[in-house]
């Protein structure tokens, strides 16, 4: 199958290179950031053996359509899209924390309130909710960035009390937060969608916050089909989703959750495929334009090229 797994490129004037758990970032001239968007999928913080074909193009181009959606409203980092695959921007001194807003209370969060919790990263909660219930108001549940492994919960007033964020950018960052998650929600009911919950990064250049990485995407938000919600919701069903939940499911039914002893299942061609056609669906959804494949073949060559004839045009 043809699924971009792995870079390692070599651009003018590169600095370094930063290999995520999806994307490859390379650090131009401590000024330029070139994210390449491959086609690796992770579920519970583990990179899946097999790449998903046109995966990276889907997160890429939802992502730069939703950047352009809100740069009214909030500054960010992107400069252009030179290739399906690829986002290139301005460099910025990332927030050791991502902002995550959740307006219905589900995932993790629901986990815990089933279990007793009545505050969430210092949030307080109503009691008698039900799962997938709308939030009066969205809530901002932050947590910690981490190199490597799970990112934990914390409070806005940790945050502030142990110097990760200065009290002023956080109040900036939670502002745009609450902006963005606006505009999402009113983007996503246009397409017959609810945006439930997602998280924002942000950084700082030239002593300016701006939004960084990716944004409203299946791998970074979780979306309902609004048709059904309040019915199923009624009756205690499982909502409909737009989001990479079916992979982490489909994993679940296999014994894999990432935890001592776990095997990982044998991904087939026919699976990976599978999860390519719903993350095309995906696309489709939400940005309300059919997906125009890239072409399969040379897919490395051809990021390679398209990158530095953007940078030989900029540097």
């Amino acid at each position: 199958m043809n699924a971009l797994t792995k870079t390692d490129f070599r651009f003018k004037e590169q600095k370094s290179v930063y290999h995520g758990k999806v994307r490859d970032v390379y650090n131009i001239n401590d000024d330029i950031m070139v994210m390449v968007a491959t086609d690796r999928i992770s579920a519970f913080d583990v990179v899946l053996p097999k790449g998903i074909p046109f995966k990276g193009q889907v997160l890429n181009q939802i992502a730069a359509a939703f950047l352009d959606a809100t740069a009214d409203i909030v500054p960010n980092w992107k400069l252009a899209t030179p290739d399906p695959m690829v986002t290139v921007g301005l460099k910025a001194e990332g927030f050791r924390v991502e902002m995550i807003i959740r307006g219905y209370l589900t995932g993790s969060a629901w986990r815990e309130y089933k279990n007793g919790a009545r505050t969430l990263c210092g949030v307080p909660l109503p009691d008698g909710m039900r799962e997938n219930e709308r939030f009066p108001e969205p809530i901002i549940t932050p947590t910690t960035k981490a190199d490597e492994g799970h990112d934990e919960n914390i409070s806005k007033e940790e945050i502030i009390a142990q110097g990760i964020v200065s009290a002023e950018d956080y109040a900036v960052m939670e502002g745009y937060t609450r902006a963005l998650f606006k505009r999402g929600s009113e983007i996503a009911a246009a397409k017959g969608l609810i945006l439930v919950d997602t998280k924002y990064e942000f950084g700082k250049r030239d002593g300016k916050v701006i939004l960084i990485d990716e944004i409203h995407t299946p791998d970074s938000s979780r979306y309902f089909y609004a048709d059904g919600y309040e019915e199923r919701f009624e009756k205690g069903e499982a909502q409909r989703q737009l989001s990479k939940e079916f992979v982490r499911q489909w994993l679940i039914d296999h014994n894999f959750m990432n935890r001592p002893g776990d095997v990982m299942p044998e991904i087939t061609d026919e699976f990976a495929q599978s999860i390519s056609d719903r993350y095309i669906e995906l696309y489709e959804h939400i940005v309300g334009e059919k997906f125009e494949k890239a072409a399969p073949t040379d897919i490395a060559a051809r990021i390679e090229k398209n990158i530095s004839d953007w940078l030989a045009q900029r540097l």
